[in-house]
C-alpha cells in the first residue's frame, strides 16, 4: 500500500478513535465518581446505550422552532468532529499535523459554542436564553485563559501548530519547566469551565438557577440530543488528550509502525484514565460555586497562563 495513502488512513483511524472512546471516557468518569461517592456504579457501555436509544427516538421540535435549531446538533458534532481530526492523539506525524494549529482548534470550539447558543435561543424558552447568555460569559473569559496557556507551548517550540510543539517538548526530554506548571493549572482550569464540570456547572443537575449547559439543550430530544451529548463528550476527551499530550507527550508515537501506535494508544488510554480519577476526585471534594464567582475563576486562570509566559520569557526564553 502507498505510504501517503497509509498516513491518510491512519489519520482517520486517529479520528475514528476520539468519537468511539469519547462516550468510554464519560462512562470511566462517571464510574469513578460513583465509586467515591459510594453510589452503585453504572456499567462503562451505558453512555453508548444511551447514545443508541436516543438516535432510535424521533426528535420532538417546538412550532416555534426555526431551520437553526433543527441544523445546530449536526454543526455542532461536526466542529467536535473537525477538532479531534487536528488533535495528535496516538501519533504527531500525519497528514492532518498540518494543519494541527492551536488557532484553528479554538476556533472550531467557538464555531459549535456559537451555534449552541443560538439554538438555545432560537426557542425563546426562558432556560434557553438564560443558559446562552451564562455560556457565552463564561466562554469570553475561559477562551483567552486556554490561549495564554497554549501560547507558553508554542512559545518554547516557536510553533502554534500543536504536533511540531509536541514533537519538540519530546525531543527535549524531562525539562523542568516552571512556565509549564502555571500552564497546565491554567488549562486544566479552563478545561472545567469550558466542559461544564464541578465547580463552575453541574452536567448531572436541571435546576433552572444552576443551569449553564443543559438549559441550551432542554428543548431537544432524540437523535438531536444525542449529538449534541455525543460533542459534549468528544469536548472533555479532546480537552483531556490537550492536557495529556502538551504537558505529559511520553508514550506517544513519532513513528508510524505498528509497535509505536500501539504504545501510544496505551498511553493516552492510561493518561486518560488517570485524568478522570483525578476529575473525578475533584467534583466529589468540591461543591458547585455560585455564577457570580466563575468570573474570579476564570480570571485566576488567565493570571496562571500570564504568569506560565511571562516565567518563560524571564527563566528559559534567555537559556
Amino acid at each position: 500500500m502507498d505510504h501517503q495513502l497509509m498516513n491518510v488512513l491512519l489519520a482517520i483511524l486517529q479520528t475514528l478513535l476520539f468519537i468511539i472512546l469519547a462516550p468510554l471516557l464519560a462512562g470511566w468518569l462517571k464510574r469513578c465518581k460513583c465509586y467515591l461517592q459510594n453510589r452503585k456504579a453504572p456499567s462503562l457501555m451505558q453512555p453508548y446505550r444511551d447514545l443508541l436509544k436516543l438516535t432510535h427516538k424521533q426528535p420532538v421540535v417546538s412550532k416555534q422552532a426555526s431551520w437553526l435549531f433543527v441544523i445546530s446538533p449536526y454543526i455542532i458534532f461536526s466542529a467536535m468532529v473537525l477538532a479531534a481530526a487536528v488533535v495528535p492523539l496516538i501519533a504527531v506525524d500525519l497528514p492532518t499535523a498540518a494543519g494541527a494549529d492551536v488557532i484553528v482548534l479554538v476556533g472550531f470550539f467557538a464555531f459549535a459554542r456559537f451555534f449552541l447558543a443560538l439554538a438555545g435561543l432560537d426557542v425563546g424558552t426562558a432556560f434557553g436564553g438564560m443558559g446562552s447568555s451564562r455560556e457565552m460569559t463564561i466562554s469570553s473569559l475561559a477562551e483567552p485563559a486556554m490561549l495564554m496557556a497554549i501560547f507558553t507551548l508554542t512559545m518554547t517550540a516557536s510553533t502554534t501548530n500543536l504536533s511540531y510543539a509536541i514533537a519538540h517538548v519530546l525531543g527535549e526530554g524531562m525539562v523542568l519547566r516552571p512556565s509549564f506548571i502555571f500552564a497546565l493549572f491554567a488549562l486544566v482550569l479552563v478545561a472545567i469551565a469550558e466542559c461544564g464540570r464541578i465547580p463552575v456547572d453541574n452536567p448531572a443537575t436541571h435546576l433552572e438557577l444552576t443551569m449553564i449547559h443543559e438549559a441550551m439543550i432542554l428543548e431537544y430530544s432524540g437523535r438531536h440530543l444525542a449529538l449534541i451529548e455525543w460533542a459534549s463528550q468528544l469536548k472533555l476527551m479532546l480537552y483531556g488528550v490537550l492536557i495529556a499530550n502538551i504537558f505529559f507527550p511520553w508514550g506517544i508515537a513519532e513513528t508510524l509502525t505498528l509497535q509505536d501506535l500501539g504504545y501510544g494508544l496505551l498511553a493516552i488510554v492510561g493518561k486518560l484514565a488517570l485524568l478522570a480519577i483525578v476529575l473525578a476526585l475533584s467534583e466529589t471534594l468540591f461543591a458547585k460555586m455560585r455564577l457570580f464567582r466563575v468570573q474570579e475563576y476564570l480570571s485566576f486562570a488567565y493570571l496562571l497562563g500570564l504568569l506560565g509566559m511571562l516565567s518563560h520569557i524571564i527563566l528559559e526564553a534567555s537559556r
